[in-house]
């Protein structure tokens, strides 16, 4: 059967094509009867604009992309995102929107880009210098950062990474840890952490100002900081690392919940108890760190509150209502049962 056409609509209608167009992509340039006409035409024939061709007219896709740092399955695998997206396809559903997941292709975030037919980005946890973030500027697309260093004239959301882990670091600290070790997630830079920004250098701050009111810091062979990928396996081979080194920590603070699960399950298939033989601190409070064994003690930062705000900024810039706007979102710590004071010093 063939397709219906623009035609048949203006044909059916008693109309032109151009005036077909505009019912479908500016209204208000016809009367409301004539609009009302033409949709029921539409309707009775099955008819809706090709997207492609809509988007060539209106210059406008309806669609917000998501640019992701990692590949799909390894995202869903992630509750932090599930949260996040959900945040964001909120404002899509109210807005009428929809969202493409834009991962790496082949590995490559730049292939992404140039694959995905979509109005804006949400861009998240790239650095401003990041070759991605120069091409969306240099072609004039519109995007909003999220968890990043600020960039001049770019509209972004952050949390209070440093608050969030200066509490984590003190509540070790003050139930006495003093062997400790910091897991963060990959950064590109091959643990070379003075070279941290964005998330993981604010984290990073917070945990070590707290060290220093103790006389710590990442000096101490004591004191181990590591990466991993940001996944339960990445948690699960740290702690295998971690564990092999030559000073056992008997606290793990993990940049992420999902990391922090994975030591914790590492930890058990060694035959560890948490928190008898190693505690443990996550960072997000993702579902699941409420429902660990044993619950997770963590930094609970808005998720989906964060999708929200960042889906709003980037509607407000793509409605013409520039905008730089830099938010900064609270954290809190949730103090659970997965630390208590360690078993030996």
């Amino acid at each position: 059967m063939a397709r219906v056409t623009i035609n048949d609509v203006a044909e059916r209608a008693g109309v032109s094509k151009t005036a077909v167009s505009f019912a479908f992509n500016d209204p208000s340039r016809l009367s409301e009867a004539t609009v009302q006409k033409i949709l029921e035409v539409a309707r009775e024939l099955g008819y809706a604009p090709h997207p492609i061709a809509r988007s060539l007219n209106t210059g406008r896709t309806g669609v917000l992309g998501l640019l992701l740092p990692q590949d799909i399955p390894t995202i869903l695998e992630n509750p932090f995102f599930i949260e996040f997206i959900g945040g964001i396809g909120r404002i899509c559903d109210e807005q009428g929107l929809s969202l493409l997941l834009a991962p790496p292709v082949k590995g490559s975030m730049l292939k992404a880009v140039n694959h995905a037919a979509v109005d804006g980005f949400v861009v998240i946890g790239l650095e401003p210098q990041d070759p991605v973030v120069s091409i969306l500027r240099q072609r004039h697309v519109l995007f909003v950062m999220v968890d990043s260093e600020p960039l001049d004239g770019v509209p972004s959301i952050n949390i209070d990474d440093y608050g969030g882990a200066r509490a984590a670091m003190m509540h070790a600290i003050n139930y006495g840890h003093r062997r400790i070790a910091i897991v963060a997630f990959e950064s590109g830079k091959e643990g070379r952490w003075r070279e941290y920004t964005g998330t993981l250098r604010w984290r990073l701050a917070g945990y070590l100002e707290a060290l220093a009111t103790v006389g710590l810091s990442l000096d101490e062979p004591d004191v181990q900081i590591l990466e991993c990928e940001n996944s339960i396996e990445g948690g699960a081979e740290a702690f295998r690392r971690l564990w092999q080194a030559f000073s056992r920590p008997t606290v793990a603070l993990a940049m992420s919940d999902i990391i922090a699960l994975g030591v914790m399950g590492a930890a058990r298939e060694q035959g560890l108890e948490v928190p008898r033989d190693l505690s443990v601190i996550g960072y997000d409070d993702i579902p699941e760190a409420q429902r660990a064994n044993p619950p997770l003690t963590t930094v609970r930062q808005p998720m989906i509150d964060k999708g929200e705000q960042a889906a709003e900024l980037l509607v407000e810039t793509l409605r013409g209502e520039p905008t730089s706007e830099r938010r900064t979102l609270p954290t809190e710590l949730i103090v659970r049962a997965s630390v208590a004071p360690p078993s030996s010093t």
